[in-house]
Formats: C-alpha cells, structure tokens, sequence
C-alpha cells in the first residue's frame, strides 16, 4: 500500500456527538479540539497514527491495571451503585 500525504494527513470529517465531543474515526471519540486549543497544543496526527493510538487503548488500560491498580471497578458497578442510592433516597 501506498503512503499518500494528503490522505493520511487529512481525518475524516468530523462529526459532532455532544456540545463537547466529535468523532472522525468509527468508534474514536474525542474532545472537540477548539475546546482545548487554547491549553493544549493541538498536533497533527497521520490518520494510520491516530488509529494504532486508538486500537492500544486496551492494551495500555491492561498494562496500568496490573502495575498500579489495587482493584478494577466496572462502570457499569458505579452507575448501578448510584441508582442504588437514589432508589432508596
């Protein structure tokens, strides 16, 4: 296959999810960048970058969870937990 700058270098056109985030990938969800651009340098990204950036995330989750973590809590437990509380309030 063969690398051709404007393709890589050119995401998706974006397109928003929330007042906050955007998706250009299938499934890669991201805070909207003029947002944070004014904190953040914003960096371009090679779109083949930006995917294997993506595809690691549950790699590295795994990794950080076995060398840090005493104990991995579900999203899912906390959101029950919660309507757990405003059940019995």
């Amino acid at each position: 296959m063969a690398y051709r700058y404007d393709e890589q270098m050119q995401p998706p056109p974006a397109r928003r999810v929330t007042d906050v985030a955007i998706t250009t990938h299938e499934h890669i969800f991201e805070v909207d960048p003029r947002l944070m651009e004014r904190w953040v340098l914003q960096q371009t990204f090679p779109n083949w970058d930006s995917l294997r950036i993506m595809n690691a995330r549950g790699d590295h989750l795994a990794w950080m969870h076995a060398h840090f973590a005493h104990s991995v809590v579900a999203g899912s437990e906390l959101l029950a937990e919660i309507e757990q509380k405003d059940a019995t309030t």
